[in-house]
């Protein structure tokens, strides 16, 4: 598989660090200043180092569904079998993230785990897979159920990313 799963630490540390973020101040620190800097550090470390503090994440590349520029994002991720699954959570802000967006327009992304991107081709999961794929994500960060519960106007999607071939 082209990106490479990082399997979540469960230890107390990352415990607490995940409670931090998922608070309101953590998840506002996580969106605006911790993807900013990992959008440098894990391809400048070709992923040996990134702000996640052992959660599996993964740098999002994709086609700005207006502008046509291209555009990273560090995403947290878990692995279903070939399959890579994001959760456009957005800290559970009343609005979905600009990058489901873009994927909805352009459905063509490249993902990397390493600085070494990977084509991908998104979908937005329904049904009784998301609600498998939302279990999921949930016991890999506990974190996504709280913002579930602040973004009460709005069902956080589940995103598919198979890889293109």
């Amino acid at each position: 598989m082209p990106v490479k799963p990082h399997p979540p630490r469960v230890d107390a540390f990352t415990r607490t660090v995940s409670r931090l973020v998922a608070t309101r101040p953590g998840a506002w620190f996580f969106t605006h200043v911790s993807m900013r800097i990992d959008r440098r550090l894990i391809p400048l470390t070709r992923g040996r180092v990134r702000m996640t503090l052992g959660m599996p994440s993964a740098l999002l590349t994709h086609t700005g569904a207006k502008s046509g520029l291209e555009r990273t994002t560090p995403i947290l991720y878990f692995s279903d079998g070939d399959d890579v699954v994001l959760v456009a959570s957005n800290g559970g802000q009343p609005r979905h993230p600009g990058w489901l967006h873009n994927l909805r327009v352009h459905p063509e992304v490249q993902l990397s785990t390493d600085g070494r991107p990977e084509p991908y081709v998104a979908r937005e999961a329904d049904g009784a897979e998301r609600a498998r794929l939302w279990r999921a994500a949930c016991e890999m960060y506990p974190g996504f159920g709280i913002y579930q519960d602040r973004a009460t106007t709005r069902q956080i999607p589940v995103v598919v990313c198979s890889p293109r071939r």
